[in-house]
C-alpha cells in the first residue's frame, strides 16, 4: 500500500477512535515461476463485500460448535509460534484455551517454539518429521516453494485488508501490521533530568552520551542473546545507509553489480558500532525477555523495539511512564518499519491431507481473527490490526504516537529480511549477517573481513537460490 493510502487510513482510524492497520505491497517480481503479487488493493476491494459473511463466521463459532462438530472424529492439532515474547505467549495461550473450550472435539496443543532461533527451530522440526499442523510462519517463500504450506481458502483471505500472494495463492494470515520500531524510554527519568526527545540523529547520539556520562543507568538495553533482536537495530542502520541509496541492493547483489563490500554496507556496520557503545554491559548474553526488567528497574533509560513491548512494560510496572520517539536517519529522514508483512499463521500441507485436520486448522484461524479473540492478541502486543472486521482496542497514548509517526514517516517499508521477489534473501543469510554483526560489535572481527565473509556466504547461498536466474525457485 502506498504511503498516502496508509496515511489516509490511519488518520481515519484515529478520528474514529479505533486502531486498524493495513499492509503495503509486499513485493512483486516478474520471475515467471515465482509471482509474489502482494497487491493488497485486490483484496481490499473485494473484502468489504465478502467480509460480511466471513465476519459472521468468526462471530458464530460458539453457535457452530453447539450445533454440531466440524470434524468427523476427535482431532488434535499441534501449534508452534515464536514464544520468546511474553505478550505473544500469554495471548496465544488464552486464545488456544478459548478455542479448545469452544470446540470439545478439537484439541490444539501448543508446543514450545524456541523464540530465540525460531527459523532454525522450525527447520529442525521439519527435518525430523515433526513439522507442526499450524504454525507462525516467517520464512514463507522458502516453505511455499518446498510445498510445505497449504493455501488458505478465499473466505479466510477475505478477512484481511491485504495479504501477500504467491502465484495467486495466499498461504499466511498476517498477525498484524509490520512491527514499527522506535525508542521506548523512561519518561520520568527524562523529565527529572531535563532530557528531551531528539529530533535528529546527532541529537540522539548526544542524548545517549549524556545518559552514559551521568553513570546511573545504561542509555540503551539490547537483548542480543536472541539473535532476531539484533535485527531491530541492524535494519535501522541498513535502512539509513543502504536502502536509502539503493532500495534494490539485494537484487543488485544477485546480478553481481554490487556486493557486501559496498561502502554503504560498511557504513551500516559503522553506524551500529556507534550506537552499540551505549548498550548495557553483557548485551550479547541478555535475552529479549529480560529487557523489560532493565527498563522498569531503572537499569536502562531506553530500548529500541516494537510496539509489542508497550503491554509488557505496563504489565511489569503499571506505574511506569513510557515515552516513544523514532530515531531519525543521519540524513534527517524518518524511515520506519511498517505496513503488512509476508508472515503469519499458516497450515501445513501435510496436515491438510487429513480432512478433519484441514477443517479444524482453518476454523482455528477463523476463530483467532474473530474480533473478540483477535483483540486479545492486538492488545497484549500493541499490534495494529489487519482485519476488515477490526476489534475495538483500548490503546495507550504512546501507541497513538507510533500511529502518528507512521503517518508522517518519509519511508514506511518491511524489514530487509521480509521482502520477496528479487530482493528476497537466500535461506539463512539473515542470521549469518546478524552473527557476523555481533562479531564486529564485540571486536573479534573487523568490518572489512566481515564484508568478505558475507560475500563468501552470499556466493554459496546463490548456488542454491537466486530469484533472478530461477535457481531454487520451483
Amino acid at each position: 500500500m502506498k504511503r498516502r493510502t496508509m496515511a489516509a487510513f490511519l488518520a481515519a482510524v484515529l478520528t474514529a477512535g479505533a486502531l486498524a492497520g493495513c499492509g503495503n505491497d509486499a513485493g512483486k517480481t516478474d520471475t515467471p515461476a515465482y509471482n509474489a503479487a502482494g497487491s493488497g488493493a485486490d483484496h481490499a476491494a473485494a473484502a468489504p463485500t465478502e467480509a460480511g459473511d466471513d465476519a459472521g463466521a468468526g462471530a458464530d463459532t460458539d453457535a457452530d460448535a453447539a450445533g454440531g462438530s466440524i470434524v468427523s472424529a476427535p482431532t488434535e492439532l499441534t501449534y508452534i509460534f515464536a514464544d520468546g515474547d511474553e505478550g505473544a505467549k500469554a495471548a496465544m495461550n488464552e486464545i488456544v484455551n478459548k478455542f479448545n473450550e469452544t470446540y470439545p472435539d478439537i484439541t490444539v496443543t501448543i508446543e514450545p517454539g524456541n523464540g530465540g532461533a525460531y527459523s532454525e527451530f522450525i527447520k529442525t522440526k521439519d527435518s525430523v518429521g515433526e513439522f507442526p499442523d499450524v504454525m507462525e510462519m516467517r520464512d514463507t517463500a522458502v516453505y511455499v516453494r518446498a510445498g510445505k504450506l497449504e493455501p488458505l481458502p478465499d473466505d479466510i483471505v477475505a478477512l484481511f485488508k491485504t495479504t501477500t500472494a504467491f502465484d495467486g495463492k495466499v498461504y499466511t494470515a498476517p498477525f498484524a501490521g509490520e512491527n514499527t520500531n522506535g525508542i521506548i524510554y523512561n519518561k520520568t527519568y527524562f523529565d527529572e533530568n531535563g532530557l528531551t526527545e531528539p529530533t535528529t540523529y546527532d541529537e540522539f547520539i548526544e542524548l545517549c552520551q549524556t545518559i552514559q556520562d551521568k553513570g546511573d543507568m545504561a542509555p540503551l538495553v539490547v537483548g542480543g542473546q536472541d539473535i532476531w533482536h539484533m535485527g531491530f537495530w541492524f535494519h535501522k542502520a541498513y535502512n539509513d545507509q543502504v536502502l536509502s541509496q539503493d532500495p534494490d541492493f539485494i537484487e543488485h547483489c544477485y546480478d553481481g553489480s554490487k556486493d557486501f563490500s559496498d561502502e554503504t554496507f560498511k557504513k551500516t556496520f559503522e553506524e551500529m558500532q556507534q550506537i552499540m557503545q551505549y548498550a548495557q554491559d553483557g548485551w550479547s548474553s541478555t535475552p529479549d525477555a529480560q529487557i523489560t526488567t532493565f527498563m522498569v528497574n531503572d537499569m536502562a533509560a531506553m530500548m529500541y523495539s516494537g510496539t509489542h513491548m508497550f503491554s509488557q512494560i505496563a504489565a511489569a510496572d503499571p506505574d511506569f511512564e513510557m515515552g516513544w520517539f523514532p530515531v531519525p536517519s543521519p540524513d534527517g529522514k524518518t524511515r520506519l518499519v511498517g505496513g503488512g508483512g509476508v508472515g503469519g499463521l499458516a497450515i501445513s500441507a501435510e496436515a491438510a491431507k487429513d480432512p478433519d485436520k484441514k477443517a479444524a486448522a482453518e476454523e482455528f484461524i477463523r476463530f483467532f481473527y474473530a474480533p473478540e479473540n483477535y483483540k486479545i492478541y492486538c492488545e497484549k502486543l500493541s499490534a495494529i490490526p489487519v482485519t476488515v472486521d477490526e476489534p475495538e482496542l483500548e490503546a495507550m497514548d504512546v501507541f497513538k504516537e507510533v500511529v502518528e509517526a507512521t503517518n508522517n514517516a518519509d519511508d514506511l517499508a518491511p524489514m530487509w529480511n521480509g521482502r520477496v521477489g528479487n530482493n528476497e534473501l537466500p535461506p539463512d543469510f539473515r542470521n549469518f549477517t546478524y552473527k557476523t554483526l555481533i562479531e564486529v560489535l564485540q571486536g573479534t572481527r573487523d568490518i572489512d573481513s566481515a564484508c568478505e565473509e558475507l560475500n563468501k556466504t552470499w556466493k554459496v547461498g546463490m548456488e542454491s537460490f537466486n530469484p533472478l536466474t530461477g535457481v531454487g525457485i520451483e
